[in-house]
């Protein structure tokens, strides 16, 4: 009788076997894991305020940007009367008072500075028929910076005989750079308008993407530009909200080959444009 083959297997092999696979399992789960937390970590979702919310913060920020703005002007006030004499502490030199009434200037027409941008974001100045209106109001910041500072530095410059050579250079300089910092904090480089801001939720109705720093927001994750970059994700209202304020020209330029119409959306300036006209240039031209 012909002898039937068999297979013998080893109790310890398959137990071998067994945890082999559980361990694979477990590696696989783990990476899968892993890349849910580094995609999350890597998209942060950000809510979005109703209307009557963000106008309402805007107001608070105003009232409050007001107030500071004042406390800056009363610290000029001090500087000058310092400076001609007319406040006087025994115990802390003329020219160290003026500098302390000038650091205080400066930390309060910042701070107003910035919470009057972050209004404008919130709820935003029109612009039709109203160009000059607006520039003053998104640029308030650098134009109480001026207020706040320039008086002090021509008085200083023209007083004589109430500081000393060296302090007069001294004060003179750390007015011009707090002058210098008040207004390029101050300044609203990337403004956008009601109309500009009404018109971009109205057409981008998906999440768009932006970073912690910028002035920004996308339409892709992926965007060349932002494609090893830690994200936020919301709405463009929480885009807008939070300060990025223009549309990335790449993802705008997909967007307009994929037929979307974004005329009335506050746009990236077209240096991609030639960024990309550059890139085309044959070698040696």
């Amino acid at each position: 009788m012909e002898k039937k083959e068999r297979t013998i297997t080893r109790v310890e092999d398959g137990e071998k076997a067994v945890k082999k696979t559980v361990k694979k399992v477990e590696e696989a789960a783990r990476e899968t894991v892993e890349e849910v937390e580094e995609t999350v970590k890597k998209t942060k979702p950000v809510a979005t305020l109703s209307k009557a919310e963000e106008k309402s913060k805007a107001t608070t920020l105003r009232i409050i940007s007001a107030i500071l703005w004042v406390f800056a002007l009363a610290f000029e006030v001090l500087a000058i009367l310092f400076l001609f004499k007319k406040l006087y502490i025994s115990w802390l030199p003329q020219m160290w008072a003026m500098i302390i009434c000038i650091v205080l200037d400066l930390i309060c027409c910042v701070i107003a500075a910035l919470l009057w941008k972050k209004a404008s974001h919130l709820d935003p100045f029109k612009k039709t028929n109203n160009k000059v209106g607006f520039f003053i109001l998104t640029q308030l910041g650098l134009i109480m910076a001026a207020i706040c500072f320039i008086p002090l530095i021509i008085l200083v410059l023209t007083s004589k005989d109430k500081l000393d050579k060296k302090s007069k250079i001294i004060v003179t300089v750390v007015a011009i750079v707090a002058l210098l910092i008040a207004g390029l904090l101050g300044a609203d480089f990337n403004p956008i308008s009601a109309e500009e801001k009404a018109q971009a939720e109205e057409t981008l109705t998906g999440d768009v993407y932006w970073t912690a720093f910028g002035h920004k927001y996308h339409l892709d994750e992926d965007c060349q530009t932002i494609r090893n970059s830690n994200l936020y994700s919301g709405s463009v209202t929480a885009a807008i909200d939070n300060g990025r304020s223009e549309l990335c020209y790449f993802c705008a330029r997909n967007a307009e080959k994929a037929g979307t119409d974004l005329s009335g959306i506050n746009m990236e300036e077209r240096a991609g444009e030639l960024v990309e006209d550059l890139a085309t240039v044959p070698d040696g031209e």
